[in-house]
């Protein structure tokens, strides 16, 4: 991805930090802080793809590459007002790529403008017809209700600007059932991925991200495979729900969280609602790019379309 990139005509600026292991969605490296959040200061930049999302939003890059497993891509656009896509799992190659649950990785960009995120796409991803006559938005409502107010409201302003958009209601029994799945299965795999390197030194990371491997160590391979059951189950019955048509959902269900005191029991709560949304692109092996909006009070937040 980033040979071809260079390529194309593209200039290395530098290396961005990311959460450890990129097992995070907050950006809140306990060892090399939290890069700044300029459309949102004071608050988080979402993460894991967390610099290279802030180079990007704060001018000094104008393409920020990254990884994207549970929402890594779309959480920091999202909270720092850029484009970014997840691509479909398995389009871009993901050699030399830092695995952490191969079955969820893909790999991404950030960029200031569409255009520019277009452009990007035409170098790295395989050339495609466009479909005939657009493509159809479907909205589910219980999706929308998942995000606080103020993130659905602007979620729902776009879509009342794109004029006709399918609202439909799925049958979302099993979601909490999916996402517990989504959680174990990457768990279990990022631990066989990452288990040489970690085992007796979980004390260099952070309480976070060490709490995850730490759980990540205790899944049965029973536990796994159940789940991973789910996972397949899962794909298929999302993929048919979605057919031909793109997903509106919220990227994040948050605009990004204050730094501050609590921000430890603030973030685990975070991320748990977050992953009810941002799980779906995932378990469908799905592409999705968030699409910067704001709230009414100014602040960062993003649509995301899965199609």
């Amino acid at each position: 991805m980033l040979f071809r990139s260079v390529e194309a005509g593209a200039a290395i600026r530098g290396i961005a930090r990311t959460d450890e292991f990129a097992y995070s969605l907050a950006g809140t490296n306990a060892h090399t802080g939290t890069p700044p959040n300029p459309k949102a200061p004071h608050r988080i930049s979402g993460g894991s793809s967390s610099g290279s999302a802030s180079a990007v939003s704060l001018g000094q890059a104008t393409i920020g590459l990254g990884t994207d497993t549970g929402g890594s891509i779309r959480v920091p656009a999202a909270y720092q007002g850029l484009y970014g896509i997840r691509t479909t799992h398995d389009v871009v190659d993901r050699h030399g790529l830092l695995a952490l649950a191969p079955t969820f990785d893909t790999v991404g960009w950030f960029t200031r403008d569409a255009d520019l995120l277009a452009l990007v796409g035409e170098v790295l991803l395989p050339e495609q017809d466009a479909p005939d006559g657009g493509l159809d938005l479907v909205v589910v409502p219980e999706l929308l209700r998942l995000a606080e107010n103020d993130v659905a409201a602007a979620c729902d302003r776009w879509i009342a600007d794109r004029g006709l958009v399918v609202r439909e209601t799925w049958p979302l029994a099993e979601l909490d059932a999916w996402v517990r799945a989504f959680s174990t299965w990457q768990a279990w795999e990022a631990w066989q991925v990452r288990a040489p390197y970690l085992q007796g030194r979980l004390d260099v990371l952070g309480p976070d991200v060490r709490a995850r491997f730490e759980n990540a160590s205790r899944v049965t391979n029973a536990e796994a495979h159940a789940a991973y059951d789910v996972v397949v189950s899962a794909r298929a019955r999302i993929r048919e729900l979605l057919g031909d048509r793109v997903l509106v959902l919220p990227s994040a269900p948050t605009t990004a969280p204050e730094l501050g005191p609590g921000l430890a029991d603030r973030l685990q709560a975070t991320r748990e609602a977050t992953l009810r949304l941002t799980c779906l692109a995932g378990l469908g092996g799905l592409p999705a790019v968030s699409v910067p909006v704001s709230t009414t009070a100014g602040l960062p937040a993003g649509v995301c379309l899965v199609g």
